[in-house]
């Protein structure tokens, strides 16, 4: 199946999702020091909310949390003291997005994605969202453990880069844009959303941009242009579990 969309030939018959999915084993990815998500039965007494126990239906109940447990998307709401919800500051849901490869620098004995690199990755290239597959690219970031990690970032210039030149979504295969022990400053956080004030919002924060953290792009996925579909439950809450979608460009030299 093939759509036209602003001009753009676009394949709708192979989707390439880089989500992870969200389960109640060992296999699921988890950061900030929580454990495993939970998906159980529900039971009254004697009965128990599962076909093979006997129930008409299978009825569980999910104990998870979307900023942990694997691939979610955010808003400005997640760094302010005023409530924001992601299913009210993300009402568009298709978007143009680069894939770009990147292998964090060694800084101060962190390991930073930096702006020179992304600026060089995108080589001139407008876009309305990035994707940021962070190097080595081995799968086990579908499973990894990041507490206590001290994970690649994003550096404060390269998130106020990636904002000046117009880009509205920021999706990265890491737990988090900012360093995991940063004493609450959140710079990359607050420098990609331009929140100066997360107690009294300014007026040209922005709002309807996104952030989706603990994705995965295959290695057999191309840098390049794609066709982005971002998929949220509408949890009114500062973020959701979520389900971005890559579709291929055939027309990409438009």
């Amino acid at each position: 199946m093939k759509a036209t969309i602003n001009n753009f030939q676009i394949d709708l018959s192979k989707p390439i999702d880089i989500s992870i999915p969200l389960t109640n084993t060992d296999d699921n990815p988890i950061a900030w020091y929580i454990e495993k998500p939970e998906i159980e039965p529900v039971k009254f007494g004697q009965w128990i909310g599962k076909v093979s126990e006997g129930s008409s239906t299978n009825f569980n109940t999910i104990f998870f949390n979307p900023h942990g447990h694997g691939t979610h998307t955010e808003c400005l709401g997640h760094i302010t003291r005023e409530f924001y919800s992601i299913n009210q500051c993300l009402k568009q849901f298709f978007f143009i997005a680069e894939l770009i490869s990147i292998e964090p620098e060694m800084i101060n004995a962190d390991l930073v994605i930096t702006k020179n690199q992304i600026e060089k990755a995108l080589n001139g290239i407008i876009t309305q969202a990035i994707i940021i597959r962070t190097l080595p690219n081995s799968e086990s970031k579908k499973h990894k453990k990041y507490s206590k990690t001290n994970p690649p970032y994003l550096s404060e210039e390269a998130a106020i880069y990636i904002r000046k030149i117009g880009i509205q979504h920021l999706l990265i295969d890491l737990p988090s844009v900012d360093r995991e022990k940063d004493e609450g400053k959140l710079l990359a956080h607050k420098a990609f959303w331009n929140v100066k004030d997360v107690t009294n919002l300014n007026e040209d924060a922005h709002i309807n941009c996104t952030i989706t953290e603990m994705i995965y792009v295959d290695n057999s996925v191309s840098d390049g242009r794609y066709l982005l579909n971002i998929q949220i439950a509408s949890f009114e809450n500062d973020a959701s579990p979520s389900k971005p979608i890559l579709y291929t460009i055939l027309n990409v030299e438009l």
